[in-house]
This record gives structure tokens, C-alpha cells and sequence, in this order.
């Protein structure tokens, strides 16, 4: 079968890049967009099996032009994109429905892989940041926090809380409201003894590091 692909990036040469890589490897290139919502406007209208889209896009950021999408055409899988691997743009790729995170200097048969992967409804790379990042967030227990007096949600509240994520897309990756969200922050701060979201941050990350 055939992969119909969009690409969405803001820079035409890595467009073109990947439209060369892809070229011979059962995947279409169907469009390319060069916004956010150029990405959203023709993901609707071509509805692509895949859709590579950049993290940084002018116009609207990619990852809420993924939230959008999912929404709007969620037979799309979307595969983000970026010149960085900052986990916190991991981890919102994660909660906002992404299938995988790829560098862009990664291969080309990491792209065709994810690609091929992302239609058969497979998993990413184990030993991905994306598939390490989505265990974390998923994970309730932790053997670790035996000295702080946490419940294992609060605990996993608290691991979103480390990679900057929002209320919201808490509330999104746990299926819970954002009042619960919030109710669990002030728990998390008050057993912490930290005035901000920031420090409370801070501490889990200091004890991964530990």
C-alpha cells in the first residue's frame, strides 16, 4: 500500500529534503504546507495516511495545530517534527495524540519506519525519547517516593508538572477535569512545601537526576 504523506514545515529545503528521501519508499507526497494552518487546511482536504508536521510552524505552533488536527481529521496520524529534542515539546506531542517524535537530521529509514509504523498502528522505537516520555507519564508507581508523602496520582500529576505541561493537557493525558488537575497541584505543592508549580518541577526533576 501506497502512504499518502503531507509535509508540514516552514523551511522549503526541508520540505524538499524529505520529499527526496521519501520519494522511493511506498510513500506519496500529496502537499506540503508551510504554516500551521496550511497544515490543518490540507490535512482536511487530502486527508493524508501520515502527516509530518514541524514543531516551531509561524501562524500557529505545531503542536496546537496537532490538537486541531486530531480533532478535525483523527484517521490522520501525525508524526511531529524537530530541530530539538526538548522534552517538553515531547511530552505535549505525546498528550496531544502525536504517533511519534522525530529529529530532523534523523535517517531516512528512521523516517520511513516511523511512517510505515504509524499506518500499521505500532508502537515508536522502545528506546525512543517519545516512548520513554509516554511510559513516564503513564507510570503511577514509583519506588522511589516511599520517603514523600505522595499518592501515586499526585505523583504522576507531578511528572506532567516536570515537563511543563499545562491544566489542560493534564487533564487530557489523565482523562480527568481540569479541577481535579488543580486540586492535585495544591496537594502536590502543600506535601512539598513549594510555592510553585515551578519548584515542584524542579525537586522531581533533581530526584531523576539523583
Amino acid at each position: 500500500m501506497v502512504v499518502k504523506l503531507i509535509v508540514a514545515d516552514d523551511e522549503e529545503v526541508i520540505r524538499k529534503g524529505l520529499a527526496v528521501l521519501l520519494a522511493s519508499n511506498e510513500i506519496r507526497l500529496v502537499a506540503e504546507a508551510a504554516t500551521g494552518n496550511e497544515a490543518i487546511s490540507l490535512t482536511q482536504r487530502h486527508k493524508p495516511d501520515v502527516l509530518l508536521l514541524d514543531v516551531r510552524m509561524p501562524d500557529l505552533d505545531g503542536l496546537d495545530a496537532l490538537e486541531q488536527i486530531r480533532e478535525n481529521t483523527p484517521a490522520t496520524k501525525v508524526i511531529m517534527i524537530s530541530a530539538y529534542d526538548n522534552p517538553s515539546y515531547v511530552a505535549r506531542a505525546v498528550v496531544l495524540g502525536a504517533e511519534d517524535f522525530l529529529l530532523k537530521d534523523s535517517p531516512a529509514e528512521a523516517y520511513v519506519a516511523a511512517i510505515h509504523r504509524a499506518v500499521a498502528g505500532g508502537e515508536s522505537a522502545a528506546d525512543s525519547l517519545f516512548s520513554q516520555i509516554k511510559a513516564t507519564l503513564h507510570e503511577r508507581s514509583d519506588p522511589k517516593a516511599d520517603d514523600v508523602p505522595l499518592t501515586r496520582r499526585e505523583y504522576q500529576v507531578l511528572r506532567h508538572l516536570a515537563y511543563g505541561l499545562s491544566n489542560r493537557e493534564i487533564a487530557l493525558s489523565l482523562n480527568i477535569s481540569i479541577e481535579t488537575v488543580k486540586e492535585h497541584v495544591q496537594k502536590v505543592l502543600r506535601k512539598l512545601d513549594m510555592s510553585c508549580r515551578t519548584g515542584a518541577a524542579i525537586w522531581l526533576v533533581k530526584r531523576w537526576l539523583a
